[in-house]
This record gives structure tokens, sequence and C-alpha cells, in this order.
């Protein structure tokens, strides 16, 4: 089995509302599918979500590689062979994480559906039966945001991720008015996305939120600041998540070396698909640290791979994939029965893709045969 053909698309998935966070505002999401034809008519279908703020990559520029760097050099290599696949696209361009990881979700949604079984099957079968979801909220006035959560507690929900990283003050209203209106029961997980600049800040708002009971802070200093993450980490009794400061390799040797962090958060996107994904979550079990996998707010098709990813590994322990719902349409029809996710048994990521829908929300588009 060969890759005969790569077809790129360029898309805007339409939100239902906007999605803010610390450093950005979207009215969509950009996204970059990518479908792989083989020889024997197998087909597999890769996203790319790609964030200017955390691995330098922008969507025109994943677009441009995809279709100028890393296509022309695959057509031929057989999807199977992810080792050497990773090897080749390594070889012709260093980093570009997003750009990579789309072509590695679509081999191995083609690699399952040559062989017959899902995605999880190729990585070790799966461990976890269903991963509960938690719902994303972000950032508002704190009585909007305490709304948002009271409606989600009553549609099912257990879980809370805030979206903060304005001034500390502000914050810490935010999130003392979402703990008072959904009660001590809804675990509440902060997310800061940097925003808190460093471990002064930081220290300074945990302080203040003494009172209020977290099941984690996630990177609230500068991505580049694993120092800044070991001295929240050493003077603060709340799990601290590193997200936006793991990329790769590196930066996990660095991590584990330090102690910087007592949860990861493993992003297909950040780290180059599934291969390198299931790489960082053997590094953390290995250190005894616990993971999640996040999402860029990718469609169906990022959102399948990270859970194909998650229900394999024990050491996964939590999922923040929900772009599928925050989506007005989506490419692919990956299934929710909120406030869980649970995947089926289909060859490769075990979801249909809407061609009709795929060509609707193309902005451009390109095929490299070889």
């Amino acid at each position: 089995m060969k890759i005969s053909e790569i077809e790129i698309y360029a898309i805007h998935l339409p939100l239902y509302e906007p999605f803010v966070i610390s450093y950005a505002s979207y009215d969509y999401m950009p996204s970059i599918i990518v479908k792989i034809t083989t020889d024997t008519g197998v087909v597999g279908y890769g996203e790319g979500v790609a964030d200017e703020h955390v691995t330098g990559e922008s969507w025109e520029g994943t677009f441009a590689i995809l279709k100028n760097t890393l296509a022309p050099k695959l057509i031929g290599e057989n999807p199977l062979n992810m080792e050497r696949i990773h090897a080749l696209m390594d070889a012709e361009i260093y980093a570009a994480p997003t750009a990579k990881a789309a072509i590695d979700i679509a081999c191995y949604d083609a690699a399952g559906k040559a062989l017959g079984v899902p995605v999880y099957d190729l990585l070790g079968g799966r461990y976890h039966e269903a991963f509960p979801i938690t719902h994303v909220l972000s950032i508002a006035s704190p009585e909007a945001m305490a709304d948002e959560a009271e409606e989600r507690v009553a549609a099912g929900y257990r879980s809370m991720k805030m979206k903060v990283g304005t001034q500390v003050a502000e914050d810490v209203k935010r999130i003392e008015a979402v703990r008072a209106r959904v009660g001590e029961d809804i675990a509440i997980r902060v997310d800061v996305n940097q925003g808190w600049k460093n471990s002064a800040n930081t220290l300074q708002g945990l302080k203040k939120l003494e009172h209020v009971s977290l099941d984690w802070l996630e990177q609230p200093v500068k991505a580049d600041d694993i120092d800044g993450m070991v001295e929240v980490k050493s003077k603060s009794s709340v799990p601290l998540m590193i997200d936006e400061g793991l990329r790769g390799f590196r930066e996990m040797r660095e991590i584990i070396a330090k102690r910087a962090a007592d949860k990861v958060n493993i992003k297909l996107m950040k780290c180059g698909g599934i291969y390198p994904a299931m790489k960082l979550a053997h590094m953390a079990e290995m250190a005894g640290i616990e993971c999640q996998v996040g999402s860029m707010v990718e469609s169906s098709i990022g959102s399948a791979a990270g859970f194909h990813v998650s229900f394999s590994k024990k050491v996964i322990t939590s999922v923040e994939l929900t772009g599928p719902l925050k989506f007005s349409k989506d490419v692919g029809n990956l299934q929710y029965d909120v406030p869980f996710i649970c995947l089926n048994d289909r060859p490769g990521l075990g979801i249909d893709i809407d061609e009709e829908t795929l060509q609707e929300l193309t902005v451009f588009s390109e095929k490299v045969t070889g």
C-alpha cells in the first residue's frame, strides 16, 4: 500500500459563539484537512489546527508547508511505516508540528482502515471504556461565566474548564463566581493560557483563591518559563498542569528533570500527531506524571485522533476535546453522549466525512500527486 495522492483543504469551521481565551478571540476556527488516497483505494483523513501563539504556525503557512514541502515527499510511501513517515518529514523541515500532525493522523486513519481495526488497536489496544467530557468556559464576565456553568451542570456536566488570563484580580472574581454558583461537587480546572505571565502574579492569585477548591491550574506563566512553573509548584498545593510549555521531547525532558508540573497537557497539534503523542505519554508514565490530551479546537477528525490516543493509555486520565460540540457545521460525525464520549470500534478513526460539507467550508485547496 502506497500513498498515491494527497489533497489539502484550508477550511473555516463555523462556531456557535465566539471562543475567547487570554490571547485571542475566534469567530470561526481555521483548519487544514488532509485527505490521503492509496494505490489500494484506501482513504485516510487528517487535520491540522495551527496556533501562532503556541507553535509559531499559521493557517496559511501550514497549508503551504503541506503543499510544497511534506506532501510531495510522501507520495509513494506506505502510511503503515509511521517511524519512516516522521523521519522523512523531520528531514524535510524542522518543527512544523501542526502540518506533520495532519499527515500523521491521515496515515493512522488509512492504516486502521487497511487493517480493519480502530486506531487505538494500533496503539496498544483500548484501556478506557469512556471519558467524561469537561465543558470549556470562554472568558466573559463573572456573572456570564457562572450562568453558563450553571446551565452546563443542569445538562449533566460534572467538570468545568475555565478560560482566564486577563488581570489576576478580575480572574479571581470569575473563578469565585463559578464556584459559588455550581457548588463544591463540580470539578473546576482553571486554564490561564500564559495570561498571568510570571510566578509572582500567579502566587498572588493562588493566595486569593485559597478558599476555592480547584482540580488544577494550567499554564499560568509564559510557555518558556519552566523555572516559573517550578517556583509555583514548590510554593502552592494546587496541582499544576503545563500546556503551552510542552511541545515535544526536549521540553518533556526538562519538565521531568525539574519536576515542573504535576500533570502535562499533550496536544497532537503541538507535538506532531499521534505517533509522537504516544512517545510523550510513555515519557510521562515513566516519570510518574499524569497526562491529559487537549485540543486546539479541532473538528471531528482531529478530536477523534486525540480520543484514540486517550483511550489507549492508562496514564492519560483526563481529556478536553470538545471542538465538535462548538461547531455549527462539522466535516465529520464524531458522536458525544454528553457528558461522555464513547468511541466506537469501527476501523481507522471511526468517523464518516461529509464531503459536501468539506467542500462548502473550503476556502482554498490543492491536490498533490507526485
